[in-house]
């Protein structure tokens, strides 16, 4: 198969457990690009802190954040897509983070805002190159596209049981764990496989051209709608049963053994005919 787009999650797939890019794997990542295929980080994070990902990898080009909300062209950033939602339609579950002291932030396209935050949660943006912005109320904010609840595993694994029994979203809007200490709220019509569908139709590339490699539950649907779609060895099983096939883990450069497998060596073989 020609492939022609590699679709990549960031977090527990690209970048180790330390957050960090292996040489190893930018160098695969390059010669990828070099063979003329596109290379589309598919990510949770917001442009401010998926662009330097991008930029250490040598690329610039379009990159879909906020698992699907914005789809952002780099450098600028440009915003090339985004489906945001009025942040009054979750009064009740900022009015139950606040109660509970559940961390949570605001995302518009480009920036991201707090009410307030402590040492750890202060930390954990460092860690993903994030500043935040604060605000005194996120319910009068416009242009919002995902709010995100952060806290230990047990805690958010608390907040999945009480989305959809104590609190009722919208049927507008969809939660998603997009990591253990991670759940996302975005515009239903928002995901990942959504946004490289249509990412990937614009630039004429089918479905069986394309392979998406993720780690999560968010990354599920882009697994599922791309022609080969690869689960990291540190994914959850229900992950890894929905991909075509699983490589190995983020700590031992998965995403190198991968495209070596399936991009790199094929193209070897064809130029050695």
């Amino acid at each position: 198969m020609n492939y022609r787009l590699i679709a990549l999650d960031v977090d527990g797939t690209l970048l180790d457990d330390h957050h960090q890019l292996s040489e190893k794997t930018i160098q695969t990542l390059r010669e990828v690009h070099q063979a003329g295929l596109r290379i589309v980080l598919c990510t949770g994070r917001g442009p401010g802190s998926a662009i330097p990902v991008l930029e250490e990898l040598g690329f610039e080009g379009v990159l879909i954040t906020h698992n699907g909300a914005s789809t952002v062209q780099s450098p600028g950033p440009e915003v090339l897509h985004t489906i945001g939602f009025p942040m009054r339609e979750l009064e009740q579950l900022v009015l139950y983070c606040r109660e509970n002291h559940i961390h949570f932030d605001v995302n518009t396209s480009l920036e991201l805002f707090i009410e307030k935050a402590d040492d750890e949660v202060l930390g954990m943006y460092e860690r993903f190159l994030i500043t935040p912005k604060r605000v005194e109320d996120v319910l009068v904010m416009d242009g919002t596209v995902k709010l995100t609840m952060f806290g230990t595993g047990e805690q958010l694994d608390r907040m999945q049981q009480v989305i959809g029994t104590e609190l009722i979203l919208p049927d507008t809007l969809h939660s998603i764990r997009s990591g253990v200490e991670f759940i996302d709220v975005i515009s239903l019509a928002s995901s990942k496989g959504n946004a490289l569908k249509q990412l990937a139709s614009s630039w004429g590339i089918k479905p069986d051209e394309i392979i998406a490699i993720g780690n999560y539950y968010n990354d599920l649907d882009m697994i599922r709608f791309a022609g080969l779609g690869i689960a990291m060895d540190n994914s959850p099983d229900d992950v890894k049963e929905a991909a075509d096939e699983t490589t190995l883990s983020n700590n031992e450069d998965g995403v190198h053994e991968a495209l070596l497998k399936h991009v790199l060596a094929p193209l070897t073989a064809k130029r050695n005919q």
